[in-house]
């Protein structure tokens, strides 16, 4: 399965210690430093997860790199606070000279600069596969065509929808047009990157489907794995199939 996939790059790092007491200096937890995680992050986290279910990926990303750096205390895994630094990209150029030699493609926009309105357009009026965008972008209309997918706050956000609009709400289930569809309840650790992991899921599934219900199914059983660690997850094949 060969996937293009388009978004602005990121990095996650996760720095962990042990909080044993509160500053004298003002009253925030004091935290033992331990070790630091890093992982990708934003659409190199949906990169990860593709590549995970076995597809190969093209990831086309603007110069700049985001890195979000969060703080965890490792004996209460409590998240003490999250420090961004946003580096802002020019919208990528996409070479559409054999842009239908993929499978489908993956637009994953957290409205860094990486992605602009035109060039969604523009593939959907060049690329005659599936496109599955998954954006903070609030004019979600001009994405018709598309599978867009969002969360709940995204949705309330916006001003506009497509047609074919997926909306992620957490323990509460998927929306998808007039049909909701529920989710595994699981006990869920940290939600961060469980986006990341349902827009592969849904990607991968609909290539070899062409069933978007089963699609959003299966990804919704893929979040439901990655909320139960710790920061960014990426799932086997396997690890979905039994959840």
């Amino acid at each position: 399965m060969k996937i293009l996939l388009i978004g602005d790059n990121g990095v996650d790092q996760y720095q962990y210690g042990i909080v044993t007491r509160i500053s004298p200096e003002a009253p925030v937890p004091v935290i033992n430093y331990t070790h630091t995680v890093t992982r990708p992050g934003m659409a190199a986290n949906v990169k990860d997860n593709l590549e995970r279910l076995g597809c190969m990926v093209e990831f086309v990303h603007g110069l700049k790199t985001c890195v979000k750096t969060r703080v965890i205390d490792s004996r209460t895994k409590q998240h003490l606070i999250r420090i961004d630094q946003d580096s802002p990209s020019r919208a990528v150029k996409i070479d559409y000279s054999d842009i239908n030699c993929y499978d489908a493609v993956v637009v994953s926009d957290y409205n860094k600069g990486s992605v602009d309105y035109e060039t969604v357009e523009n593939l959907r009026r060049i690329y005659s596969g599936p496109i599955f965008v998954d954006t903070k972008k609030i004019d979600l209309a001009r994405f018709e065509g598309c599978f867009v997918k969002i969360n709940q706050l995204e949705f309330e956000a916006a001003k506009s929808y497509p047609t074919d609009l997926i909306v992620t709400l957490g323990r509460d289930g998927v929306q998808y047009k007039e049909q909701k569809f529920s989710t595994p309840q699981v006990e869920a650790f940290d939600v961060c990157g469980a986006g990341d992991t349902f827009l592969s899921a849904l990607t991968y599934n609909y290539v070899l489907t062409k069933d978007i219900e089963a699609a959003i199914r299966f990804a919704a059983r893929a979040a439901s794995v990655t909320v139960q660690h710790i920061g960014v997850y990426s799932p086997t094949l396997e690890e979905i199939e039994q959840a």
